[in-house]
């Protein structure tokens, strides 16, 4: 091998192993350049990761502290406090009907006129009875006064005088049954004439004018009513409901103290109807079913209250006083209980576990784990954890925190 090929296969060798020492230095230098200008364009990831969430917005308000009602709720319906139905003690026809159907009519108002013309002749013959009767006494009382001076002086036997006294005593008795006789007469006469037996309602009627009422001791044909309407006394009224036989000591116990308030409310729970007392506890509960009958009278002054309805009741057995509440949407159930979302000062939630006592018309009584003055969230609850930052809403504008169902929870935001 000659010296000039030597050194030309020196000189490619030393060019093979330059090429590739030159790609990888351009490839270091284009890698370097692009994680320059990545680190100088691309964000801060790192100021990305400490900025904070927004706030939770919030319905909130605070626990109040005041009196709290303990009631027991049951189930009842409405009965007139009185009912009668207006029945004849005479037989007779209808001559004029006095009231309209569904009319309010007072104790002692005429109903109806019955034909009172037999009863007016029986009166009228009673009291001609006592007029000749009465004209005979007075005719034997001077013949008396006449006789007992002649008597006396020998001229009238003492037989004549006792005589005269009898018949005197005879004819008073006579009076005193004409007497008798036309009282009887009276009262068969006010027979005729039907009257409302207490202050109420009277239902709708069940005969006309022109009909025969029968009495109550006689009766027509079968298809024939003999009453005329039925009155049923509404203010006050009756409620009769039932409580768990449970309760029966709570309330003795509240009837020892005085007077227990009830409320009546409609069937559904919704409309307070009126406010009365409980008047009644009955003797002996149900082995069948484990309640107890009460009764209640309410004033119902504007009759909200009607006969067969069936209505909600609340007997107040005792009135917690200086007691804490809150919504009872504000109240949440979890694995652990009952909790509420405390907002402390900072404006984080914390989730506090409480013990409700008692829940009326949409709020709860609070036992243990809160305090007056604090603010709960009643609204958004659905968004929290501890430690969330929160908003306060505008409580005004439900609208503004939504509030999810089972269905959409999961699709708000």
């Amino acid at each position: 091998m000659t010296a000039s090929r030597l050194a030309t296969d020196r000189a490619a060798a030393q060019h093979g192993r330059r090429g590739p020492l030159l790609v990888g230095l351009v490839t270091i230098g284009v890698v370097t350049a692009g994680y320059l200008g990545w680190q100088h364009f691309a964000p801060n990831r790192s100021a990305t990761k400490q900025k904070p969430p927004p706030p939770v917005p919030v319905i909130a308000t605070t626990v109040q502290q005041r009196d709290f009602p303990i009631v027991l709720s049951g189930i009842g319906y409405v009965t007139a406090l009185n009912s009668a139905t207006v029945r004849s003690m005479v037989t007779e026809p209808i001559v004029t009907i006095d009231f309209k159907d569904g009319q309010f009519v007072k104790q002692g108002e005429l109903l109806a006129q019955l034909d009172p013309s037999t009863y007016q002749a029986q009166l009228d013959q009673a009291e001609a009875n006592l007029a000749r009767d009465q004209a005979h006494l007075d005719n034997a009382k001077i013949n008396l006064t006449r006789y007992v001076p002649l008597q006396k002086e020998g001229f009238a036997p003492e037989q004549q005088v006792a005589t005269q006294q009898a018949q005197i005593a005879q004819l008073e008795a006579t009076i005193k049954a004409d007497q008798a006789a036309i009282e009887y007469a009276k009262t068969e006469l006010s027979y005729t004439k039907l009257v409302a037996p207490f202050d109420g309602i009277a239902g709708i009627r069940l005969l006309d004018v022109g009909n025969i009422i029968h009495s109550s001791t006689t009766r027509g044909s079968p298809s024939e009513p003999n009453a005329l309407v039925v009155i049923n006394q509404v203010q006050p009224i009756n409620v009769m409901f039932t409580l768990a036989a449970a309760d029966i000591p709570a309330v003795q116990d509240a009837l020892a103290k005085g007077t227990v308030k009830v409320n009546a409310l409609s069937a559904d729970d919704k409309t307070e109807l009126d406010t009365g007392s409980l008047a009644a506890l009955d003797n002996q509960a149900s082995t069948a079913s484990g309640t107890i009958n009460l009764k209640a009278i309410f004033p119902n002054p504007n009759r909200k209250l009607w006969p067969g309805m069936f209505v909600n009741l609340r007997v107040v057995t005792q009135v917690q006083t200086n007691g804490l509440a809150v919504p009872l949407d504000a109240v949440q159930q979890g694995p652990q209980g009952q909790y509420v979302f405390v907002i402390a000062p900072d404006h984080k939630a914390a989730m506090q576990p409480v013990s409700v006592r008692e829940t009326l018309n949409g709020e709860a009584l609070i036992d243990k784990g809160l305090s007056a003055g604090e603010t709960v969230v009643v609204r958004g609850q659905y968004r929290l954890t501890p430690g969330t930052v929160v908003s306060l809403a505008n409580p005004n504008d439900p609208a503004a925190v939504p509030n999810p169902t089972t269905a959409s929870a999961g699709l708000l935001p």
